[in-house]
């Protein structure tokens, strides 16, 4: 997709961290922005933020576990800006535990949002997509989707995993049939945004995982996405790289990914299973 300025696209998780900063990013290209968040006020304030860049953009509330909410949001976007070119399904939760711990719920929950989110997303705004001369989707994963085995984080690993084998037989699909819709895969190691506080949007009756292997996980991980993580500015100017470039694979820290794939590769080799995983490595 080499043009984009005047054209349209719909980041969901739009409120904060790498959401926000592909909003920004594509409104600086001159993009009409539509942002997709579950949290009202904080996608109130971010599309705010998105219009002073310069940009003509909307804030729609959506539930992306909720196919009709997603039906929604691509019939208000189609209502405000008479198509769409360009959708980033990037919005994704995290929570987790011991395995026999984590309640049906959590499992629910995670899975919801980050693979059917990704997947309805895929589902309801590809045709649209398909109707223009150039369009792109990006599917963000994570380097959890190389490199399971992170303690407590399971669920999250396992999200993640769909996400790419989603991502990847879909992109194939597109290219052998000629598609001028491309698709791009984010999947970003550690990265300076709330996702290690995602449980702040827990569904109701569900709780935080009390362990303390977990509580002390998720510390570490904050720590290290607040002191070392990259910019969610520097991930955003990638994957907008990437968009121009019909470029699958967007690893923003790509050491880390190959690093994952080598260590399944060896476990393949030689049958010994790998010590468990610490977050962000």
């Amino acid at each position: 997709m080499k043009v984009l300025n005047h054209r349209v696209a719909v980041v969901t998780g739009a409120a904060s961290g790498i959401g926000l900063a592909l909003a920004r990013r594509l409104a600086v290209e001159g993009m009409h922005i539509v942002l997709a968040d579950v949290e009202p006020d904080a996608l109130e304030e971010a599309t705010e933020q998105v219009r002073a860049d310069g940009a003509e953009a909307i804030g729609i509330r959506t539930d992306v576990r909720d196919l009709g909410a997603v039906q929604e949001l691509a019939a208000r976007t189609i209502e405000e800006f008479g198509a769409v070119h360009l959708v980033c399904n990037n919005a994704g939760v995290e929570t987790g535990g011991s395995f026999l711990e984590i309640p049906d719920g959590a499992w629910r929950w995670v899975m919801d949002v980050n693979f059917y989110g990704v997947l309805n997303g895929c589902r309801v705004f590809l045709p649209f997509l398909a109707e223009q001369p150039e369009a792109h989707i990006v599917n963000t994963a994570s380097v959890a989707a190389f490199t399971s085995g992170t303690a407590t984080m399971t669920p999250y690993c396992v999200s993640k995993s769909a996400i790419l084998s989603l991502s990847e037989s879909l992109a194939i699909e597109l290219h052998s049939s000629n598609s001028p819709v491309g698709l791009s895969l984010l999947a970003p190691g550690p990265v300076n945004t709330r996702m290690p506080d995602a449980e702040r949007n827990l569904p109701e009756g569900l709780e935080p995982a009390r362990d303390p292997q977990r509580v002390a996980m998720m510390a570490e991980l904050r720590a290290k996405a607040q002191h070392a993580g990259l910019d969610p500015s520097e991930v955003a100017g990638m994957t907008v790289n990437a968009i121009r470039d019909n470029q699958f694979y967007v690893l923003p820290h790509p050491e880390m990914a190959l690093a994952g794939v080598r260590r399944r590769l060896q476990w393949m080799e030689t049958g010994v299973l790998p010590a468990p995983r610490k977050a962000g490595t």
